[in-house]
């Protein structure tokens, strides 16, 4: 009796762990938030691993470049295969990690790396922690994320068992978080977050004095290791700042990044400088008053950006691979789509694009 009642009670043992394991999971599914409506910003870093992994450029920062630049119109104008790995308020340690776990899938021949996150030394908000990290898959570079991160109130649990984080959000649960339990729709278009309204750029404030415009020692030493490994796969490293308005950008933190950029030999582009050139309206191609662009901003941009990158970078035209270009028509047919939506959203007529 005893050689058989062991094994049941190992057999009972095991599948209860797994019932408890398995609805732990489930609970956790249902409370963590699902970034599909409202604030969407935090699902674009995990919408990148339902990708295919074969990118010419990649982009890495916050907002900046997620809503200033689309991989749509990169295609459309230059057969540039792009996908951007933006999230809202990227801290720069954040961009570094995103990089390196990029890399472990694929080696881009450019990565564009907007440094307005400079201005940052440590993390300002837990919430930007997370919709940059929690979307990540799990390996180093997600540790890392995490360990570099994190603020003196956070813990690092926290973050492998987001139940221990969300386990009070059960008022704030709605119908969204159980249609999307297990698989959550798309809410970007190779990372770019669309908008189509316009607000446009007045008295944009100026900036005011800071008592130190250095940026800190863990900002540089990130933007150095981003350098670094940049360099030990072969890729080249192209640093921008987007016409962002605001938050203002200071003559001081303008001449640092231009030495750094010179002293690495690294090309830079501040396009608050290239309006002339981008065609830039700031009446009419931003959403929100100068602090991104909308459509027909991100576009200009795309279109100004994608000839720079053919032009200095050699880049191929790809629009010739039958299954490449296969996979963009659906891509493109969805952008189409949106826009569509979003004028009748807004209630505006789109403009018929000039031959």
């Amino acid at each position: 009796m005893e050689n058989t009642a062991k094994p049941k009670k190992i057999l009972r043992f095991v599948l209860s762990a797994l019932i408890v394991a398995g609805s732990l999971y489930l609970l956790q599914r249902l409370l963590m938030p699902k970034y599909v409506d409202g604030i969407v910003e935090g699902a674009f870093v995990a919408e990148y691993y339902r990708e295919e992994k074969d990118h010419d450029v990649i982009f890495i920062g916050d907002c900046e470049v997620y809503e200033n630049f689309s991989p749509v119109k990169l295609w459309e104008e230059y057969g540039i295969n792009s996908y951007i790995r933006g999230s809202a308020e990227q801290y720069i340690w954040q961009s570094y990690y995103l990089l390196e776990d990029t890399l472990r899938y694929e080696t881009p021949d450019v990565v564009v790396f907007n440094i307005q996150s400079l201005q940052f030394n440590e993390s300002q908000n837990e919430a930007y922690n997370r919709m940059s990290i929690e979307g990540m898959k799990w390996s180093p570079a997600k540790v890392g994320a995490i360990l570099a991160s994190m603020k003196e109130e956070e813990h690092f649990l926290d973050y492998v068992f987001p139940l221990l984080r969300y386990h009070t959000r059960w008022s704030g649960l709605s119908a969204t978080d159980f249609e999307y339990l297990f698989k959550t729709k798309r809410v970007s278009h190779n990372g770019y977050y669309m908008r189509v309204d316009v607000r446009p750029a007045e008295n944009v404030p100026e900036g005011r004095p800071l008592g130190d415009y250095s940026f800190g020692d863990k900002a540089w030493e990130y933007l150095d290791k981003m350098d670094a490994l940049c360099r030990e796969k072969g890729v080249e490293l192209l640093l921008i700042k987007a016409p962002s308005l605001y938050p203002y950008w200071y003559p001081q933190w303008e001449e640092q990044v231009e030495a750094y950029a010179e002293e690495h030999g690294r090309r830079y582009l501040n396009f608050l400088e290239l309006g002339a050139e981008t065609g830039i309206d700031y009446t009419t191609d931003t959403y929100d008053a100068g602090l991104h662009m909308n459509l027909s901003g991100a576009e200009k941009l795309s279109v100004w950006l994608g000839r720079y990158l053919q032009e200095e970078f050699a880049l191929t035209d790809r629009r010739g691979e039958a299954a490449l270009a296969a996979e963009w028509e659906e891509k493109i047919s969805a952008y189409n789509a949106e826009i569509e939506q979003q004028y009748q959203l807004y209630g505006l007529e789109r403009k018929e694009e000039e031959p």
